[in-house]
């Protein structure tokens, strides 16, 4: 069983503020069972999205939740531009916004692609 979404989302910002960085959520979603993306700023002004990895490419069960980049060093309106699609169809998507300069250790990362 995943931890709920509100209270990683809590975890996660308390993480960023103690490492130094800003954190925000941007849109807040479902609180039990809501997607989290991730919008990490870079001080090139480029941006890095990170969403939901797959559940079905990993062979033990999972109870953390993990994520993959979406997009990588990208401008500002890619993202938000990938966004809308994502709320087109989920409403209760959560969006989180860090300005830290790297993000290891603060949540798990995973290569999902076969």
């Amino acid at each position: 069983m995943r931890i709920r979404s509100d209270i990683f989302v809590t975890v996660l910002t308390r993480r960023v503020f103690s490492a130094g960085g800003f954190a925000a959520v941007e849109h807040k979603g479902a609180e039990e069972a809501g997607a989290v993306f991730v919008r990490h700023r870079h001080r090139d002004g480029t941006e890095t999205l990170y969403g939901p990895a797959p559940q079905n490419v990993f062979d033990e069960e999972v109870t953390e939740r993990r994520f993959e980049k979406r997009l990588d060093n990208v401008g500002p309106a890619e993202i938000d531009a990938l966004i809308e699609r994502e709320r087109s169809f989920d409403r209760d998507l959560w969006l989180i916004e860090l300005d830290v300069d790297d993000v290891d250790g603060l949540f798990a990362v995973v290569d999902a692609r076969p």
